[in-house]
C-alpha cells in the first residue's frame, strides 16, 4: 500500500469515527470537488470555452457538494449557497478588473527560465485564468464561512421565535467577525505556505526586497491574498442578510 493510499485510509477512518454518516459523506465530497476542479482544468485548455464561465459553473458544482451532498437540503444550507454565489460571483468581476490592472497575467521571469524549452503559445486568455485561479483558491473558504454563519443564525432563530430580522442579521455579523480573524489568518497561511520554496529560491538568486517586492510573482500571490481576504470579509454582511430575511420570513421548524 503507497503512503497515499496510507493516509487516505487514515483520513477516512478518522472522519467516520469523528463524523459519522456525514463524515463519511465529506470524505467522498472530498473526491467530487477534485473531479470537478480537475475536469474544470482540462475544458481551460480549449480556447473557445470561457474560463470565467467554467470558474462559475465549477463553483456551483463545489457548492452543490460540499453544502447539499454533506448536510442535505435544508434552510441553513440554502442560505449558505445562495451567499456563495452572490459573494463568489461580485467577487470575480472585482477580481477581473484587478488582475488585468496589476497586469500579473503570463510567465514571470523566473518561470520563462524553466519553461524555455517549449513554446509560451498556449491559446488562453491568462486574465481570465488569473481570475479563476484566485476564485478556486477561495470559493471553499467562502463555504465555510456562509455554512458556519447560517448555521448557527438557523439556531438562534429557533430558540428565539420572535427575535426581528434586524436583530437576527446583527447576531450573523457579531458571529461572522468572530470567524473573520481565524479565516484570513488561514488563508494568509495557506497561500504563504506554498510560497516558502519561492521566497528560498529568491535568496538563492540574490534579490533585493525590491526587486522581490516589485516581481510579477510575488505581486500575484499578494493578490491572490488580499483578494481571498475580500471575499472572505464580503460573505459575512452577505450571508447575515440572506439567512436572516429567509429566517423571518419563513419561521421554519427545525
Amino acid at each position: 500500500m503507497t503512503v497515499q493510499l496510507c493516509l487516505a485510509a487514515i483520513l477516512f477512518i478518522l472522519m467516520v469515527a469523528i463524523g459519522g454518516k456525514k463524515g463519511a459523506r465529506s470524505f467522498i465530497a472530498l473526491f467530487l470537488n477534485f473531479g470537478v476542479l480537475l475536469l474544470t482544468i482540462i475544458l481551460m485548455n480549449d480556447p473557445k470555452l470561457n474560463p470565467v464561465i467554467l470558474t462559475l459553473f465549477a463553483c456551483i458544482m463545489i457548492s452543490c457538494i460540499s453544502l447539499f451532498f454533506i448536510s442535505e437540503i435544508n434552510i441553513k444550507t440554502v442560505t449558505a449557497f445562495i451567499s456563495t454565489i452572490i459573494t463568489t460571483g461580485a467577487l470575480l468581476f472585482f477580481i477581473l478588473m484587478l488582475t488585468d490592472a496589476a497586469m500579473i497575467q503570463g510567465f514571470s521571469e523566473e518561470e520563462i527560465e524553466e519553461i524555455g524549452a517549449f513554446s509560451l503559445y498556449v491559446g488562453v486568455d491568462f486574465v481570465k485564468i488569473g481570475a479563476s485561479m484566485i476564485i478556486m483558491s477561495t470559493i471553499g473558504a467562502i463555504i465555510d464561512l456562509s455554512i458556519s454563519i447560517s448555521s448557527p443564525m438557523r439556531e438562534i432563530a429557533y430558540h428565539n421565535p420572535s427575535i426581528s430580522r434586524k436583530a437576527l442579521f446583527a447576531s450573523g455579523l457579531s458571529i461572522g467577525r468572530d470567524i473573520l480573524g481565524t479565516s484570513t489568518n488561514t488563508l494568509f497561511f495557506a497561500f504563504f505556505g506554498g510560497y516558502m520554496a519561492l521566497l528560498i529560491w529568491f535568496k538563492d538568486l540574490s534579490y533585493s526586497l525590491g526587486e522581490i517586492v516589485n516581481s510579477k510573482v510575488f505581486t500575484s500571490e499578494m493578490i491572490f491574498i488580499g483578494a481571498a481576504g475580500i471575499g472572505v470579509a464580503l460573505a459575512i454582511p452577505v450571508t447575515s442578510w440572506i439567512t436572516a430575511y429567509f429566517l423571518v420570513k419563513k419561521r421554519s421548524p427545525r
